[in-house]
């Protein structure tokens, strides 16, 4: 166990990237610290799948196959949830993009495989944003932020509008114009990712893989403090695999994104590869905050965590927006 402490969420990571090997070797203190692990990083789903097959103690496969069946439950839910908002926003006539989990299972990727799925994330033209907003509305979307600064806040700085939750199913749904806030230094081409996404059979419509990865990138390192990064990184490592980096510079690149996305390359590859790639000095701080769990799942590195929250603030807005905005909220 001081080991799992010391080396953080080490021993997930490596249980991803080699389950074998964890099957193998891992005795009861080892399984009781990789599961709290997963479960905390949201990951138990995706270690679940990774397992299935090998031989595991008895107690331990019976977790993974309950976890393997939640995740498959969370799968058809999220699926659910999109059909539902494809029929609201079907008779606009407008291209509706899935984000994240809920894009990766319905376009039958590997990064969704046991992928816990949370809200469900859509992406459209700001141009048409208040005409989703209030066809929503019409079929049961009710706003969450009831505070009027809140909601002021979402509509002018942020790049989605203010969460909504359906009255009925209680599910989540946040509707992006972009993929970074408009008081972001980084301006990627929102355009551009829905006029290059892939249409479903279904007629929702998925990034295009260069533009999944790109967007899993800024959504991790440029756009929060890495909470969830274990999982967020994880997508790409699968992304990756899938499709290959062959024109993901350019892409980037053209988004922004480049110092973004070859981060996440290369902590992919160091945290979920064959262990020979080397982190970066730069990267270290990173890789410090993603692995800051102990061997019971509970969040350590206090410092670490602190910093990167306030690093999320500073890329989200200017100097003086960010002492207004933390003054107003702090009054209220």
């Amino acid at each position: 166990m001081g080991r799992a402490v010391t080396a953080g969420a080490l021993p997930l990571a490596r249980a991803l990237a080699d389950p074998a090997a964890a099957a193998a070797t891992l005795d009861a203190a080892g399984w009781t610290a990789l599961i709290a692990m997963a479960r905390a990083e949201q990951l138990i789903g995706t270690l679940a799948v990774r397992l299935d097959g090998l031989p595991l103690p008895p107690t331990v496969a019976r977790l993974m196959a309950d976890a393997r069946a939640s995740a498959d439950q969370g799968r058809r839910v999220a699926l659910w949830e999109a059909e539902m908002a494809r029929r609201a926003l079907a008779a606009l006539g407008c291209p509706v993009v899935l984000l994240k989990g809920t894009a990766y299972v319905a376009a039958g990727l590997i990064a969704g495989q046991g992928r816990s799925i949370g809200d469900l994330d859509i992406l459209v033209s700001r141009g048409r944003i208040a005409e989703v907003e209030a066809a929503l509305i019409a079929q049961g979307w009710e706003w969450v932020k009831p505070d009027p600064y809140d909601d002021a806040y979402y509509r002018r700085w942020m790049h989605e509008l203010p969460p909504l939750i359906h009255r009925e199913r209680d599910r989540m749904i946040d509707v992006h114009h972009t993929i970074l806030p408009l008081t972001a230094r980084i301006r990627p081409d929102a355009d551009g990712l829905i006029a290059c996404s892939v249409v479903l059979e279904n007629g929702l419509r998925v990034l295009a893989p260069d533009d999944m990865i790109v967007h899993a990138a800024a959504h991790l390192f440029a756009d929060g403090d890495l909470a969830g990064g274990l999982r967020n990184l994880w997508d790409i490592r699968c992304l990756i695999v899938e499709f290959g980096t062959e024109a993901l510079a350019a892409r980037a690149a053209h988004h922004g994104l480049a110092r973004e996305t070859a981060r996440a390359v290369r902590m992919a590859a160091a945290l979920y590869g064959d262990g020979a790639t080397a982190v970066r000095l730069r990267d270290r701080p990173y890789r410090r905050r993603l692995l800051a769990r102990d061997g019971w799942g509970r969040p350590i590195r206090r410092v670490t965590r602190l910093a990167f929250y306030v690093r999320s603030h500073w890329l989200r807005m200017p100097p003086a927006m960010l002492a207004r905005h933390l003054w107003t909220k702090w009054r209220r």
